[in-house]
């Protein structure tokens, strides 16, 4: 599973985004991370080829059970369901 790497101004540690390619919740908190400038990886599961694709919702599920998008892991320690615009702000500052 390969990410695709958002080079940003801040490093805010290490910032995945795990998303639907046709959701707009996810474009719009891929949107607010560039924005912000944070350094980021995201990956569009729904594009993966099947056997990547049930891996990574695999590894979504370790950290959101429900499996929904976005999914957003900061530090492999805080994950953040939805677009949650102030928690987000409050993770990456």
């Amino acid at each position: 599973m390969e990410f695709v790497h958002v080079k940003g101004t801040k490093k805010k540690g290490e910032v995945i985004l795990y998303a639907l390619s046709t959701c707009g919740w996810c474009a719009k908190t891929k949107e607010l991370l560039t924005g912000m400038g944070v350094d980021f990886s995201y990956m569009y599961v729904d594009l993966l080829p099947r056997e990547e694709m049930e891996k990574a919702f695999e590894e979504v599920k370790r950290f959101n059970p429900k499996c929904s998008f976005p999914t957003i892991v900061v530090d492999g320690k805080k994950t953040i369901v939805g677009f949650r615009e102030e928690q987000l702000r409050e993770a990456v500052a």
